[in-house]
């Protein structure tokens, strides 16, 4: 009953997904708070975490399209960062305390690009102390916090491209494109050690989340401008947009069919075991939908039109 009573009291507004830039030391739950209020409804949740320390692309999901999160999980995410050699902190980033310093002579480029090198494809990562990541319920920076640090199982991830930007002694700065729960400051202290000199992540931004860029983000103070002056509505990316998936369009009685969760036929040839975003007469994401034997579409997760959902 409560749930129902808050649901009346939100704002309508458009499903979609909203693109801010991360400021620094904002956690990605204060951000999701944040767009909450801007945006008149609860329904908001994010695509992925980043670091208070960390800036850049944090995707939300509005409305409906918080539905879609579980499809939009494994999609690829690209930074630029900067790994400070010759010391090792407790964090892993500047944030923490050092904890072990070189004193020798820093490794010069080519030996730092050949160490890269040995990182790009497939590899197992151990997720750092000061993480989200839970263990028997309890989140790892909070058994850090007490002084205490757990063995951590290893997993597995992928680094898609990892290349260096410049290289002022002894700032390494390094582009990155990889697999989403990839800790770049766990790739900072494992290429310290990998160079035998130490490192951890100085800065981090991210500039890529599945389909969402740099260029589409904006600042949580443009964000609060346009909920005062009423523009907010104007920034929200259509779930269709965003999805990466091939369009099917629906008529209205494929669309009515689909609203109930029925099958229905597919007149493009299509291959089984993808997915495709069928948007409704109206130009509205209806649901995404698996492709079956036989040009058959099956819903797996239905979007009710704004006008419907009311």
């Amino acid at each position: 009953m409560a749930n129902r009573r808050s649901r009346r009291h939100e704002r309508p507004g458009p499903a979609g997904f909203l693109v801010v830039d991360k400021p620094q030391g904002w956690t990605s739950h204060a951000v999701v708070a944040a767009a909450r209020k801007w945006l008149g409804t609860q329904r908001v949740g994010h695509l992925g975490t980043l670091d208070p320390r960390a800036t850049g692309v944090l995707p939300l999901a509005v409305r409906s399209a918080t539905k879609l999160i579980p499809f939009m999980e494994s999609q690829r995410k690209g930074y630029v960062g900067t790994i400070a050699l010759g010391s090792r902190t407790d964090t892993l980033d500047a944030d923490g305390e050092v904890i072990e310093r070189f004193e020798g002579k820093l490794p010069d480029e080519q030996t730092i690009a050949d160490a890269l090198g040995e990182f790009v494809g497939p590899i197992e990562q151990i997720p750092p102390m000061y993480s989200a990541v839970k263990q028997a319920g309890v989140p790892l920076h909070r058994i850090a916090r007490e002084g205490r640090e757990v063995e951590r199982a290893p997993k597995a991830i992928r680094i898609d491209r990892l290349e260096i930007q410049s290289y002022v002694e002894p700032m390494l700065e390094i582009e990155v494109d990889c697999s989403p729960g990839t800790y770049v400051r766990t790739l900072a202290d494992d290429l310290g050690a990998r160079l035998g000199c130490g490192a951890h992540l100085h800065s981090l931004r991210r500039t890529r989340s599945g389909a969402f860029v740099l260029e589409q983000a904006a600042t949580v103070e443009a964000l609060a401008e346009s909920a005062d002056n009423g523009t907010l509505d104007e920034r929200v990316i259509p779930p269709a947009n965003a999805l990466g998936l091939p369009i099917v369009q629906l008529g209205p009685e494929e669309a009515r069919r689909v609203l109930n969760g029925c099958e229905i036929g597919a007149a493009a040839r299509l291959v089984p075991g993808g997915r495709v975003a069928a948007v409704e007469p109206g130009g509205e994401l209806l649901a995404v939908m698996e492709i079956l034997p036989g040009r058959r579409l099956q819903p797996l997760r239905v979007l009710p039109p704004v006008a419907a959902a009311r």
